[in-house]
């Protein structure tokens, strides 16, 4: 028979509370050595910030402070990887675009397609076709901007279709400026608005649009928004285009007669256009529901000097990149980049959030990667053209695959909002 306690009811209870009491300071004590441990891993080499396979890993070397804790996937440099890079193959992808189909058009040296982009102090996540698609089942992501950004466009949809089976696929293009991708399965829509300028302006029309006499309406994006309206995920663009000492500017309407213009310096027209649009984003975007992206400038390389090469040159014939680190040409414009950066943080103030992905560095090491004559051209190449390749070597556009899809890498990384403070 067991003995029976002599404790009261109340000595009893006090028993039960000290025995818990202690379980509690059990517990404590062991949660305390999860956190030394995985603190010593963060100390020693690596610590992963979430379980799972795609999340931004950092890399500590022991020498960061503890308020230098973002991780920078822009700050890094180019690794060569040829067992997996490229993401896809360019003969593969059925929505290619010849003009950026290099390797089909006679491009033999084909190293550019095998760099990977490492940053400093974390990796990137692996690029999961299938798990944005799930993403973005029942969604529209949308680009628009200019033909760097198409070209991205293009790159994204290359890196979707090949985890979608052939019947449940399709390109449409409504013979307007919007060219849409849908993957039925997911009732998803990768789509392409063409708005280089993002205002309304003469160059409009997706195909007859290279004009000298460049006209923009800065205070005027109606046009264009009404496309891309409830779209889930929005990335734009707009540089090059802006890229002359002054842009003239119209009040009114390009139906009328009465309207006033103005030649404008490139910079405050620029301004003024990027201030029509982020006017327009705060007033009709659904922030609990739309991710907006803002990528950064693509830089050019036309001029070889700028890489310590004889005067007259571009990246014509060019096979390697530029390993200067911190290496910045003239094809880009840092002034133009700090307005953009300066709406972005203006409308962060007025509590709607856009992400700038900073291309511009990154890819402005990788001199090798233009299509220069590699590419279906636009018109038939004069006798004249064909003896001077320099003189018609794109220079601006990036072969694919290729650059476009780093930035897409960075993009997914952001959508999936695996990059923390």
């Amino acid at each position: 028979m067991a003995k029976k306690s002599n404790l009261s009811p109340q000595f009893s209870g006090t028993t039960v509370d000290i025995r818990r009491s202690f379980q509690s300071l059990i517990a404590l004590l062991a949660a305390a050595l999860v956190v030394g441990a995985v603190y010593l891993t963060a100390e020693s080499g690596y610590l992963v910030q979430e379980d799972d396979e795609n999340v931004v890993q950092r890399r500590s070397t022991g020498n960061e402070s503890s308020e230098n804790t973002r991780c920078d996937l822009f700050s890094g440099k180019w690794v060569y990887d040829n067992e997996s890079y490229p993401l896809y193959k360019d003969y593969e992808c059925k929505f290619m675009s010849d003009q950026l189909a290099c390797g089909k058009f006679g491009r033999k040296d084909l190293d550019y397609q095998h760099w990977r982009w490492q940053p400093h102090h974390c990796d990137l996540p692996r690029f999961n076709a299938t798990a944005l698609l799930e993403r973005l089942r029942n969604k529209r992501l949308v680009f628009v901007g200019d033909s760097l950004n198409r070209g991205q466009w293009v790159s994204m949809v290359c890196l979707l279709e090949k985890a979608i089976p052939p019947r449940l696929k399709y390109m449409h293009n409504n013979g307007s400026s919007l060219i849409t991708f849908k993957a039925k399965e997911y009732n998803a829509k990768i789509e392409f608005y063409w708005a280089p300028l993002l205002v309304e302006s003469n160059s409009d029309d997706p195909v007859n649009h290279r004009l000298p006499d460049r006209i923009v309406r800065a205070q005027a994006i109606e046009k264009h928004a009404r496309h891309w309206t409830n779209a889930d995920i929005l990335i734009f663009n707009t540089y090059l285009w802006w890229r002359r000492p002054q842009m003239k500017i119209l009040w009114g309407s390009f139906n009328t007669s009465d309207g006033i213009y103005k030649k404008v310096d490139m910079s405050r027209s620029y301004e003024m256009a990027l201030k029509t649009w982020s006017d327009w984003l705060e007033i009709h975007v659904n922030r609990s529901k739309t991710q907006l992206f803002f990528m950064s400038m693509s830089p050019t390389h036309e001029r070889s000097e700028e890489w310590g090469k004889s005067e007259g040159g571009n990246c014509y014939a060019e096979t390697d990149m530029i390993t200067q680190e911190g290496y910045r040409g003239k094809g880009t414009d840092p002034k133009m980049m700090q307005i953009v950066e300066n709406t972005i943080n203006e409308l962060q103030k007025r509590g709607l959030n856009v992400q700038m992905i900073n291309i511009t560095q990154l890819s402005d090491y990788r001199k090798e990667a233009h299509p220069s004559i590699y590419r279906k051209q636009w018109e038939p190449l004069t006798e004249e053209q064909i003896s001077n390749p320099l003189g018609y070597a794109d220079c601006i556009h990036w072969c694919l695959p290729g650059i476009p899809d780093v930035w897409n890498e960075l993009l997914y990384a952001y959508i999936f909002n695996y990059v923390t403070n």
